[in-house]
């Protein structure tokens, strides 16, 4: 994969807001309180992890079940997935 691509994938990582995050939770349909929102977003700007890694996406989703619930996080696992595969850049991340 272009070295290019996943710094800008990781960069948007850094940069989603907890306002993005709320409204993403609402068009995907994936619950998501204010609290949790900026939890999340905090956790992002933080953390040093390779999303295209699959052993660090699911330390991620882990982290994303602690800070709001496994039902949550099995969501929005299966979006991610979904969305990769609609995309066509699923194979960048597994």
């Amino acid at each position: 994969m272009n070295n290019m691509v996943k710094k800008m994938v990781l960069n948007k990582l850094k940069q989603v807001s907890t306002e993005d995050l709320l409204h993403y939770s609402k068009q995907y349909d994936i619950p998501v309180t204010k609290k949790q929102a900026e939890q999340i977003t905090a956790y992002l700007k933080k953390a040093d992890f390779d999303p295209f890694s699959e052993k660090e996406q699911m330390t991620f989703f882990k982290k994303l079940a602690k800070i709001t619930n496994v039902e949550t996080a099995r969501k929005a696992n299966k979006l991610f997935k979904q969305l990769t595969k609609e995309y066509g850049v699923d194979s960048w991340f597994y």
